[in-house]
């Protein structure tokens, strides 16, 4: 399974990330909303862990883009 962690503290996205990968998970992140969104378009994912309160693009506003686009 492919998860997206999308988290701008960067201590926090990297606990989340190993918790998963610990877990057997392919884990792909990155700390800003925009490349989140860039990537959840671009690569398949099985499940996303987002942030609400991201730079460049908050988490919410992600989410409705990707909503808008077909993709949740």
């Amino acid at each position: 399974m492919r998860v997206l962690v999308v988290e701008d503290d960067r201590d926090l996205n990297k606990q989340i990330c190993q918790a998963l990968r610990d877990a057997g998970y392919i884990v792909d992140y990155t700390f800003n909303g925009e490349d989140g969104h860039h990537m959840g378009n671009t690569e398949p994912y099985d499940a996303v862990i987002l942030d609400i309160g991201l730079p460049k693009l908050d988490g919410l506003s992600v989410l409705e883009q990707w909503r808008r686009e077909g993709r949740g």
